[in-house]
């Protein structure tokens, strides 16, 4: 980030001081009445509708300006899209003044400027749907020039600002010259409202759980840790909600779902952010079976609703999410991509079996973990289209009930939509015994240096020895399958605001005034001084001197502690 202003950021500047002269306020607070939009007008309007447009307001950006002299044609962006405003001397100055045309909008009016028109719409010569404009109004005043993107006649876009870095750094800007992204984040919002209308029309509670909580529990991963000041207590940032909605179908509920946003202090790539959203439901009284049957019809209404398919693209793919959808056991994948029976195996000869099939593991983990390590780096990226990976080993599911027909696994599947996992659901466990020996091995585990393994939760064990019913429960990464439904390889893109290094902040060459540089000398020399020590020693008034000390502070030019004042690092 550089804190110094370029030309163009300078010479702005100056324009708005030169519309504040003219007695015009750039920002004005009071309410601009819209009546139509682009989109409205270019989709609906005709010769036989022309007396619906004959007295219309709109609002928007000036994306582009051809200067005619005496006209000018604007290209002005709202919410929905773009349309030509037609803008004559004349028609905006009626009278002998027209300093609202020759200066305000010729003059002092940029690229970027939010304005609001009135006037009716026409037809140009060329056939182009336009807005005659009457009359103009400045609503916001841009200082930072926008990134040039260039158009052809027909509007089509052939220099796309496509940095990465700029792009999701300063999202707004890419809204603002790159508008087809707003497509992504429609598509997105339509998903989730699927979701929730989905679980609504069965009768299922969306709820709201904690997100700062004492033992960071439901998953294995690695917390982000706060301080609450007033308990003086640590605190953590929630790794998932599972806990809790068990809970509540503890106290009675029979469903129960949340939109969550989840904390995980671990990588960042294409498909991982610290910061996610996942939808979790819990539903009493069923098991993963019904689950799988119940998230197969949700997820070809998502496909239908979101891109009037089932089929969707993705990449250089075409996913079907039409059901059913493929089941395969975990143990029997690994088999049929590696050749090798797991099933039997303890810890010794899975790592033997890692080593065979080349996969570096940690020293610290358990038997679990080497499992899920072998079908990552083997299996999981070969399934594109929708799979259900069934029944896992216990060692992997601290939380899930024991198979009721398969010693060794529990009723636990995970959804594998183009190589990675989307959903993952089990029929929950609700053994009180059982679940405590489950957490007091995840303790042994991070004894061993496992640092995501689950912590041990008392307050759940206790709402479960209340009983909880037979439960099926399932996670859908959301921002994941909405990049599947969006098409877009990377999370970072149907992220409004993905997680960045902090910029890098250069600071620009600062005038300073002589008894600026004094003050700033004599802290220097003082290492600490106060202000009565500096008004003194400089000679001047305190009261000077304080202000003095306040511009400099602002600047970060000095800081101070209570009444002591030293040099900014």
């Amino acid at each position: 980030m550089n804190n110094e202003l370029s030309e163009q950021e300078l010479l702005r500047r100056t324009k708005l001081e030169e519309i504040t002269k003219m007695g015009i306020d750039a920002y004005p607070a009071a309410l601009f009445e819209i009546s139509a939009t682009a989109k409205d007008i270019l989709e609906n309007y005709s010769e036989e509708k022309d007396a619906s447009y004959k007295n219309i307001s709109i609002a928007g950006r000036i994306m582009s300006n051809r200067d005619m002299g005496k006209a000018c044609f604007v290209s002005l962006q709202d919410a929905t899209g773009r349309i030509q405003v037609y803008i004559r001397r004349d028609d905006i100055c009626p009278g002998d003044d027209k300093s609202a045309f020759d200066l305000l909008f010729k003059k002092h009016t940029d690229l970027g400027d939010i304005i609001g028109i009135t006037g009716y719409v026409f037809i140009t010569k060329v056939g182009e749907i336009s807005i005659h404009a009457t009359s103009f109004k400045m609503l916001s005043k841009s200082l930072r020039p926008l990134p040039t993107v260039k158009r052809d006649d027909e509007g089509n876009v052939f220099d796309e600002v496509t940095d990465p870095e700029f792009r999701y750094r300063q999202r707004y800007v890419d809204l603002i010259v790159n508008p087809n992204i707003k497509e992504t984040f429609i598509k997105r919002t339509k998903m989730v409202n699927t979701i929730r209308d989905f679980y609504n029309e069965k009768g299922y509670l969306e709820v709201d759980t904690p997100v700062l909580q004492a033992i960071p529990g439901g998953a294995a991963a690695r917390p982000f840790i706060t301080h609450h000041n007033s308990l003086n207590i640590p605190m953590y940032l929630r790794i998932a909600n599972e806990l809790y909605l068990k809970r509540l179908i503890v106290g009675g509920f029979d469903g129960v779902y949340e939109f969550s946003r989840n904390f995980r202090n671990e990588g960042m790539d294409r498909t991982h952010n610290p910061e996610f959203t996942v939808m979790e439901l819990y539903v009493a009284y069923k098991d993963y079976n019904w689950m799988m049957d119940i998230t197969e019809e949700l997820l070809e209404k998502i496909a239908i609703n979101v891109n009037g398919t089932t089929v969707v693209p993705v990449g250089d793919k075409m996913i079907d999410f039409k059901r059913p959808f493929k089941r395969i056991t975990m143990f029997d994948s690994i088999k049929e991509f590696t050749g090798i029976d797991i099933s039997a195996m303890d810890e010794n000869q899975l790592r033997d079996v890692c080593k065979q099939l080349n996969i570096d593991v940690p020293g610290n983990i358990g038997k679990g973990k080497l499992i899920d390590e072998i079908f990552g780096a083997k299996c999981e990226g070969n399934y594109i289209q929708p799979t259900f990976i069934t029944d896992y080993p216990v060692e992997m599911s601290p939380l899930t009930k024991k198979h009721r027909s398969k010693p060794g696994l529990v009723e636990r599947f995970e959804l594998m939509v183009n190589g990675k996992e989307l959903a993952n659901a089990y029929s929950e466990l609700n053994d009180p015994i059982d679940q405590r020996e489950r957490f007091e091995e995840q303790i042994k585990l991070m004894e061993r240096g496992d640092d995501e393994a689950m912590f041990i939760d008392h307050d759940f064990l206790r709402a479960l020895e209340y009983g909880m019913p037979p439960t099926s429960g399932i996670g859908i990464g959301i921002d994941r399958l909405a990049m599947i439904m969006t098409n877009n390889v990377s999370i970072q893109d149907v992220l409004f605001f993905p997680q960045m290094r902090p910029e890098e902040v250069k600071k620009a060459a600062v005038e300073l005034k002589p008894e600026e540089t004094k003050i700033i000398e004599e802290v220097k020399k003082l290492n600490q001084a106060t202000i009565a020590i500096l008004s003194e020693n400089i000679g001047i008034s305190k009261i000077n001197c304080k202000k003095l000390l306040n511009s400099l502070e602002e600047r970060n030019l000095i800081k101070r502690e209570g009444p002591i004042y030293s040099v900014s690092n």
